[in-house]
């Protein structure tokens, strides 16, 4: 059997794959920051701190109750 250079073991054809990922990537060139820009740091920071504080409440709450 003659092995096919542009086509992968599975038979996909591999420079319609690169194509279609470059377009892709043209067409989410804003993904990443699209979320960024609604994203307060400070307010996660803030989350952040309060759930460890919870999770050492509750280890510790759990381990008296032992």
């Amino acid at each position: 059997m003659k092995k096919q250079t542009n086509k992968t073991a599975s038979g996909m054809n591999v420079e319609k794959a690169k194509q279609q990922n470059a377009q892709a990537g043209a067409n989410n060139q804003n993904y990443g920051t699209e979320f960024a820009s609604e994203t307060n740091a400070a307010e996660v920071k803030r989350q952040n701190q309060q759930a460890e504080a919870n999770k050492k409440n509750a280890s510790q709450n759990n381990q008296q109750n032992r």
